[in-house]
């Protein structure tokens, strides 16, 4: 492990870079909840890891920040506005003298959702890892039923997935009340063909959220470190 040298806030979000060499880059995606000091730290603990991290901050623009319903909020954001975003994020730190080039993508829940589908388009990521990212349309948090604007919400992530073109690593907790297992099954059906690479981990006695220290009903600290140490190993493989 390395030391983590400096953060900074830049246009884009929040930049935390390792010591030493320059080192690979990682987009971090946060939660429908915004750029919270949660991701920030992990951001801060990534970067120690020996990475470049942007923790982006997709609502930058928004004047006023006021979530009442996660779901409506999350179905009324413009995913190609966000995957626009995204490839922003990964073009800012590929040209950046503390990162060596490569560039992955990290993202938790609504973030995993936009980590995947950042993963099946030519976004500049060599790597992705979703945590729990919502995967279907037709149900749960991203459904409507008077349906959905086709032009924020064109293709649901489930749709995409056949079409990866970077290597995945995928975290869903078994218990997760937001992602069914039918869901995860599905997805792994639809990433069995692709070429780039992907395994999908399902997380025994764990639920949505599994990762956030700051949720103590929902955090699993043992299974949150392995799967931690899996995303650094895998984005050390994939980036370095």
């Amino acid at each position: 492990m390395t030391t983590a040298t400096g953060t900074s806030e830049v246009e884009l979000g929040f930049l935390a870079v390792s010591a030493g060499e320059p080192a690979p880059g990682v987009v971090m995606i946060h939660d429908v909840w915004g750029l919270s000091d949660h991701t920030r730290d992990l951001a801060r603990r990534l970067a120690a890891e020996g990475f470049a991290v942007l923790a982006i901050d997709l609502y930058r623009r928004e004047s006023e920040l006021a979530i009442g319903d996660p779901g409506a909020w999350m179905r009324g954001l413009s995913d190609p506005a966000v995957l626009d975003d995204l490839a922003a994020g990964a073009a800012f730190l590929a040209s950046h003298p503390e990162c060596s080039g490569r560039v992955g993508v990290v993202g938790f829940c609504m973030g995993g959702s936009y980590a995947l589908m950042a993963a099946c388009q030519d976004r500049g990521f060599a790597a992705s890892v979703p945590f729990y990212g919502l995967l279907s349309h037709a149900h749960g948090l991203l459904s409507d039923p008077a349906g959905l604007d086709p032009a924020r919400k064109p293709r649901e992530p489930l749709a995409m997935a056949p079409e990866l073109r970077c290597p995945l690593l995928a975290f869903f907790g078994a218990e997760d009340e937001y992602v069914p297992l039918e869901d995860v099954r599905a997805l792994e059906r639809a990433l069995a063909p692709a070429k780039a690479g992907a395994e999908v981990v399902i997380v025994p006695g764990a639920g949505h959220a599994f990762m956030n220290d700051t949720r103590p009903e929902a955090h699993r600290p043992e299974a949150a470190a392995a799967a931690w140490a899996r995303t650094v190993d895998f984005l050390r493989a994939q980036l370095g």
